[in-house]
């Protein structure tokens, strides 16, 4: 029963997370639309939509406290179902034959998933992640995990790589670690609810400060890597990339598979890869949405030579004008 609450918990923040990101994204639309437009945050419509992420995450959060990770990771799956489908009433979007096919796929992986998920009755207690931290299978995928990232950040920082597997790795390397500190501050926190004081461990505090600052450059990476590239390749593949690194890391830290029967294992693995294979369907050819930018358009002015729409350099100190053919034929002599 503890378990199927963490699965509906989880379920259900994500799905209240498509349903504010539409919502921010249908008062961004709105304001542009607007003759005289205001900041965004003197929306209501957008105030609307942080209130309801901020509940989801906090239900996500919350989620890890009764289930294990390696189950709530993987129905971050169900934003992706419901903002493809949420995006025909908000912004008059139409349904493809793909969200169809994505969301059956998804949905059957998202069954499997929660059919032959670990089953990990145990109480996470301060003690017990002390003895997890200490333990050599730790130590070993810690320490492989640092070098891996650092091995990236060289080649991100000094060999100037910004492909979209390199960030989108150091972003799965740091959500793994996110993950094993939510999964421990949350069980602590809903043990000392209980009446079972976890407080008064110093692990606790080690786990919020590991839990702040990799989530911090998690969304360092991940901001730079949507600036970079395009939103609807970024969110399968870190969908891919976060829900494998974080199954790992409840494999290795929790040993949720410890007494898992093959077959589970399996069908479990196959429910991942039809949740996966889902997702990519989604967003496979999706059209990007862009707001309208005021441009001039040049093209059709006599006596100049110019074929595409620019914007006015404000800097320079012939704004408002344009460049005759003769003056483009002295700068370029």
């Amino acid at each position: 029963q503890t378990q199927l609450l963490g699965v509906l918990l989880a379920a259900a923040s994500n799905f209240l997370i498509s349903v504010s990101l539409n919502i921010q994204k249908c008062a961004h639309l709105r304001l542009a639309c607007q003759t005289d437009p205001k900041p965004y945050y003197t929306s209501k419509l957008w105030w609307c939509g942080i209130t309801l992420l901020e509940l989801g995450e906090v239900g996500n959060f919350t989620a890890y406290g009764f289930a294990p990770i390696a189950l709530v990771a993987p129905l971050g799956c169900v934003s992706v179902i419901g903002s493809a489908f949420i995006s025909v009433l908000f912004l008059k979007k139409t349904v493809r034959a793909a969200d169809i096919l994505g969301g059956t796929l998804t949905v059957t992986g998202t069954y499997l998933l929660v059919i032959f998920a670990p089953n990990v009755p145990q109480e996470l207690t301060a003690r017990r992640v002390q003895n997890y931290l200490v333990s050599w299978p730790v130590l070993v995928y810690v320490i492989l995990e640092i070098i891996i990232f650092c091995i990236l950040l060289y080649f991100y920082k000094r060999k100037a790589v910004k492909h979209i597997m390199v960030l989108l790795m150091m972003v799965a390397l740091l959500a793994s670690l996110t993950v094993i500190a939510v999964k421990a501050v949350a069980s602590m926190i809903t043990l000392s609810m209980k009446g079972k004081m976890q407080l008064t461990y110093p692990v606790l505090y080690i786990m919020i400060v590991l839990m702040a600052t990799s989530c911090a450059f998690q969304v360092k990476f991940l901001n730079k890597a949507v600036h970079l590239y395009e939103a609807t390749a970024v969110v399968p593949i870190n969908f891919v990339f976060f829900t494998t690194s974080a199954i790992i890391s409840g494999v290795i830290f929790y040993r949720e598979f410890q007494s898992a029967a093959l077959l589970s294992v399996f069908m479990f693995l196959f429910g991942c890869l039809l949740s996966f294979l889902g997702v990519f369907v989604i967003a496979r050819n999706k059209k990007e949405e862009h707001l309208q930018i005021p441009f001039i358009d040049c093209g059709h002015i006599p006596g100049q030579k110019l074929t595409s729409k620019i914007q006015p350099d404000s800097h320079s100190s012939r704004y408002g004008t344009l460049n005759n053919e003769d003056d483009l034929v002295k700068s370029q002599s």
